[in-house]
Parts: C-alpha cells; structure tokens; sequence
C-alpha cells in the first residue's frame, strides 16, 4: 500500500512540474502594458533612455516549455524592465531563440530580446 501512495505522489510532482514549467513565468506589470514593442525606429519626439534584454527560458527547464510561452515570457520581461527604466516603446534589435541538446537533438530552450527603450509622448 505505501508503494502506490508515493508512485501518485510523485507522478502528480512531475505533473505539476511540468504544468507550470509550460506557463511564462514573467508575467506583465501594470505599468509595463503601456509599453509598446516595433520595429521601427521612433522618431524625434521620443527621448532614448537605454537598451534593454528581456529572456525567459534555460537549458533545464525551457525544453518543457512550449516555444510560444518562451516568447511570451521574454517579452513580458523586456516590457517590465522597458517601464522599470520609464520608457513606454521598444525598439526591437535582435530576437534570438536559443537551442540545447546534441547534434542529432536540439530543443529550444531560451528566447532573449534585446532593444532601446524610449520615452514617447
């Protein structure tokens, strides 16, 4: 009897674990939902504040993460940090998906974003 009880007791762990490792674990601010992201440069008007890397994902965990949740997570990151520094867009400059594994099996485990961030009126 003791047996089964710990077998249920460590499937519904793993379960669990992987349940949440399929969420982003950044999640957006309030203030960070004003916070735009393009690809075009703003113009004049926007005051430059400094660069910014949101990430999300690692080599143990971003394998049972599912490639959209990595996005979304490291783009909630670039958007906090972008409001923590009191910008309000981001340029985009790079996106890069990171992969770990063997030659015969790569996963993607990490997204990172890297921008200026801006203060727009």
């Amino acid at each position: 009897m003791l047996i089964p009880r710990t077998l249920i007791r460590i499937s519904l762990s793993t379960v669990l674990l992987g349940l949440i490792g399929c969420a982003p674990t950044s999640t957006v601010g309030p203030i960070a939902n004003t916070v735009r992201i393009t690809h075009n440069e703003p113009g004049s008007e926007c005051q430059f504040l400094g660069d910014v890397t949101g990430s999300q994902g690692d080599f143990l965990l971003g394998s049972i993460t599912g490639n959209a949740n990595l996005e979304t997570g490291a783009r909630n990151d670039l958007k906090n940090k972008a409001a923590a520094m009191g910008g309000n867009r981001v340029y985009l400059l790079t996106q890069r998906a990171g992969q770990t594994g063997s030659d015969n099996r790569l996963e993607q485990t990490n997204v990172t974003l890297s921008g200026n961030v801006y203060r727009c009126p």
